[in-house]
């Protein structure tokens, strides 16, 4: 009769070993030891460093080239709208339209895209993202050849459905492949491929219009979205490959697909292989659950929408009529709005890395606030004193040069693994939100609202637009400084935790040698010390109370106890409150194209 015998410390805990496959999810900022279930497949064979570097290298220039298209497609038009107004007759509603039609469907999109992208899996969802795109583009491109404003808003709708999910896939595959291996550096690069084509789009958009006719941007982004097709199927076809090669965790929907091919022939592991399949998924009436900092987080992702996008569609027009510029002159200004981002964002990446402090995400998106306050003060400021945009194009472009990714690498920090492809999603869907209400509302405004107005010119409603914008930077400035308490808050309730928790755990300690006697004793010796306080620490907040009647999910929660009930329901309330922002969005975008947006007929009148 053979026995257990007992293990070496440090070795293996059994498990379910399936060659070149990894389950394992550690959590981006922790080092706890993951739960025995979750543990279930542990590789064979070791892979080279070297190997593996490569393998994310090519994964990571794959991501890249993902939404380049896109980019392209989405700055194509700004630089054209003085042009598009002359030939085609275009309002700035119109106009305005346009430019929200894109970013209408990234209104709710993100939040499919999310949950696609953990249901179907990121390599799926992409392809259907990037194809959603290519379809949208072409119809963009046949309606401004046939001067059909309409067909152009409709063919930015369709767009405007693949692009956000677009956007969540990337930074969900990059968040993948590289949450343990420097994912801040990473994350700035797959971003600043989205950006140079962005600032490249601004900057030929014009000069191509004028050297080989109108259609020739659209004829430029539609091929670029093509291609950006093409490597999302060459992606798809390699990604099994790029899994393996990197040691890579495999998603929910990867999972299951490996448990139904081992339904043939092994029924214990498919059983374990679903339960972790199931742990790893995501139902959406979780969201509530995140706690107050998650809101508070939201509602800085709707100023942040507000003040970002619709400054950078609209500025070469600004610039053009504030100043006096020529369109081509503006249009050059307007575009080093973008060039920031192609510099700064490596380097955020980089000292997000190696910087330690708890807050520095937080430190540096207040100053990045406080920068582009500067550029829209100086916007606000006499054209007669000021005579230039310059130097607000200075201090705007660096601070959208670096804050975009810092609400991206903040995710991580605030949710579990499993939570950050849909916490994306519902980032980008309410940053969306807040662009494409001030858009529609931007266009409103340039038109002017009554007929005086109108009789004072274009000066009056221009310094009526800048004044809106700097108040929501304002707003914005007090969003950061208020979610930067929230997270100091729950930092200090986390540390009071741990103080709590080693002297209970030393309590306790000290009553079982008590009472185990000599063999507890040796037993105590061959288990070793606790765990540290890092591999106890809660991954974003108090473990409950065994005494607690309150559900618990982490998040903010205060020293004083765990999430309750109210704090549950404020989440739903706050839930609720999006979802109607949301609606306000599509109701105020349908309601003016249905009184404003004309054929080509009416214009010609």
């Amino acid at each position: 009769m053979s026995g257990h015998r007992p293990r070496r410390s440090g070795g293996r805990n059994p498990r379910i070993s399936i060659p070149r496959r990894s389950y394992t999810e550690p959590h981006i900022n922790s080092a706890s030891p993951r739960p025995p279930d979750e543990e279930l497949v542990e590789r064979e064979e070791a892979i080279p460093p070297t190997r593996a570097f490569i393998v994310r290298a090519l994964a990571l220039l794959c991501a890249c080239s993902l939404s380049v298209g896109s980019h392209y497609a989405s700055y194509t038009l700004g630089p054209l709208k003085s042009r598009l107004a002359r030939e085609i007759g275009t309002s700035n509603t119109e106009f305005s339209l346009l430019i929200s039609a894109f970013s209408l469907n990234s209104t709710w999109t993100p939040l499919i895209g999310g949950l696609m992208a953990s249901k179907l899996g990121t390599t799926f969802t992409s392809i259907i993202a990037t194809g959603v795109i290519f379809f949208g583009q072409v119809l963009l491109l046949l309606g401004d050849v046939k001067e059909d404003v309409r067909l152009m808003v409709f063919g930015l709708f369709v767009f405007g459905f693949g692009v956000s999910p677009l956007a969540v896939v990337q930074e969900s595959i990059i968040v993948r492949f590289f949450k343990a291996h420097g994912l801040g550096i990473s994350m700035a690069l797959g971003l600043v491929a989205g950006k140079f084509a962005s600032f490249i789009s601004a900057r030929t958009s014009l000069p191509l219009a004028e050297r080989f006719g109108r259609h020739a941007p659209f004829y430029a982004s539609t091929c670029l979205a093509a291609l950006s097709f093409f490597i999302n199927l060459v992606y798809m076809l390699s990604s099994k490959w790029l899994i393996r090669g990197s040691g890579t965790v495999l998603e929910a929907s990867e999972i299951r697909r490996e448990a139904r091919r081992r339904s043939l022939y092994d029924l214990s592991e498919v059983q374990a292989l679903e339960k972790v399949a199931k742990k790893r998924r995501i139902r959406f009436k979780d969201i509530p659950k995140l706690g107050d900092i998650f809101w508070a987080y939201i509602g800085l992702n709707i100023l942040c929408g507000t003040v970002w996008a619709p400054f950078t569609h609209l500025a070469a027009n600004i610039f053009e009529r504030r100043y006096g510029l020529t369109e081509d002159a503006a249009s050059t200004q307007a575009s080093y709005l973008l060039i920031g981002s192609i510099l700064l964002y490596p380097i955020t990446g980089f000292m997000v890395d190696r910087i330690q402090h708890p807050q520095t995400v937080l430190r540096m998106f207040t100053l990045s606030s406080v920068l582009t306050l500067l550029g829209y003060a100086w916007l606000v400021l006499p054209p007669a004193w000021t005579r230039t945009p310059s130097p607000a194009v200075a201090a705007f472009a660096t601070g959208i040069g670096f804050s975009p990714l810092l609400l991206v690498v903040l995710v991580p920090q605030l949710v579990p693994f499993k939570f950050v492809s849909t916490t994306l999603g519902v980032h980008k869907s309410m940053e969306q939100t807040g662009a494409t209400i001030f858009q529609t509302i931007a266009g409103l405004v340039l038109d002017g609202a009554s007929p005086r107005q109108r009789a004072q010119g274009d000066q009056s409603t221009t310094q009526q637009l800048l004044n809106v914008f700097f108040v929501f930077n304002v707003l914005q400035l007090l969003g950061i400084i208020g979610l930067s308490h929230l997270d100091h808050r729950r930092r200090q309730a986390e540390t009071l935790e741990e103080v709590i928790g080693d002297e209970e755990a030393e309590h306790e300690s000290e009553e079982e040698s008590t009472f185990t006697g000599g063999e507890g004793d040796i037993l105590a010796s061959e288990i070793g010390p606790l765990s540290s306080l890092e591999q106890r620490k809660p991954l974003l907040g108090r473990r409950p109370r065994a005494d607690s009647g309150a559900s618990y999910f982490p998040s903010s929660c205060s020293s004083q106890g765990v999430c309750g009930h109210s704090e549950i329901r404020r989440g739903r309330i706050f839930a609720c409150l999006c979802a109607m922002l949301v609606c306000s969005a599509w109701v105020l975008f349908l309601s003016t194209a249905w009184l404003r947006l004309r054929s080509r007929q009416q214009r010609d009148l």
